[in-house]
């Protein structure tokens, strides 16, 4: 090998194993992500109302008892903190103990809210018979309530309502388990589920009346893509909400990324060639749509969508203090 070969040889794996160390750094850091949500009609009392969210861990752990995440958590001020789906790594998963461990390590525990995402547990089992299944049961044992219709909490006289996105999209009680772009639980057909959901439907739509000063904000673990609000608006069967916020995950902001460009791939069935090359300002963050603002945190793990990418790239995971202010 002659010395420029040697020279070039060192240079580029200097330059490979710099990138590596990079790449294994930015993986393993959490940033706090903090974002003002502008809301026309907030009431005084609620201006500066704070929602932390954690989404998308995937069963992945910093520090031992999850010590680095929750120092942060611990650190923030918040009046609520809302997890928006897949804390684990896949439905068949029974690795509870990295989300656990977040909801066990919480000081501010008086407002904690979970939905489930596509890679979570089924929130419901159906044999012996039907009830929440015990990965719900372990999320309320330690103080933290599984979102199914509508939690409403008070700051100030004033009222924020969090209610479960795709069971305010019915219009139809019939329709349940079947709207067209809503993941669905498994044996949704089964006829006690149905009862129980449209129970907790009536409970939403005509349980504690929402006012019109009151915040409505929606949680899901899917973003709503601007053509899924449409058909949303145009399917005889589902309503547009009246709602002010949407908060989402999912996305993992693209997962990888790339200087200058953004996301390459997203797992969004709605964006077609196959959810390559998203717009970009539809993969995280704060955007409005028809006058509905939606959120959407990069997330903290990685998923498996494209198996031999199952890292993140220019994309570090985020917790997110997303911050309600007057205009």
């Amino acid at each position: 090998m002659t010395r420029n070969s040697k020279l070039l040889f060192i240079s580029v794996f200097t330059i490979l194993l710099g990138f590596l160390i990079f790449v294994l750094w930015d993986n393993d850091r959490i940033k706090v992500v903090q974002q003002d949500i502008i809301i026309d009609h907030l009431p005084d009392e609620l201006d500066g109302f704070q929602i932390l969210q954690i989404t998308d861990l995937h069963e992945r752990e910093f520090g031992t008892n999850q010590t680095r995440l929750l120092q942060i958590i611990n650190s923030l001020d918040y009046d609520i903190i809302v997890f928006t789906g897949d804390m684990l790594d896949h439905r068949e998963s029974t690795n509870f103990q990295p989300f656990y461990a977040v909801l066990e390590g919480i000081e501010h525990k008086e407002n904690m809210l979970v939905v489930s995402g596509n890679a979570d547990p089924p929130s419901y089992q159906f044999k012996p018979k039907f009830g929440k299944s015990e990965y719900v049961k372990g999320i309320e044992k330690r103080e933290a309530t599984f979102l199914e219709s509508i939690t409403t909490i008070e700051k100030n006289g004033k009222r924020v309502h969090f209610v479960n996105f795709e069971l305010s999209i019915i219009q139809d009680t019939n329709q349940i388990g079947m709207v067209n772009g809503s993941f669905q639980e498994p044996n949704a057909s089964n006829e006690q589920y149905n009862r129980y959901q449209k129970k907790l439907w009536e409970e939403m739509i005509h349980g504690d009346a929402i006012r019109s000063e009151d915040m409505v904000i929606a949680l899901n673990h899917f973003p709503i893509p601007d053509m899924r609000i449409d058909y949303i608006e145009s399917d005889p069967t589902t309503t547009w909400p009246n709602i002010d916020l949407i908060i989402a995950g999912h996305y993992h902001g693209g997962q990888i990324r790339l200087p200058f460009f953004g996301a390459l791939f997203i797992p969004e069935p709605w964006y077609e060639p196959h959810s390559f090359f998203p717009p970009t300002n539809r993969v995280k963050g704060l955007w409005e749509y028809k006058g509905t603002k939606q959120f959407v945190s990069a997330g903290l793990g990685t998923s498996d969508a494209i198996p031999f990418l199952k890292f993140r790239l220019f994309n570090p995971p985020e917790v997110n203090v997303l911050t309600l202010r007057k205009p």
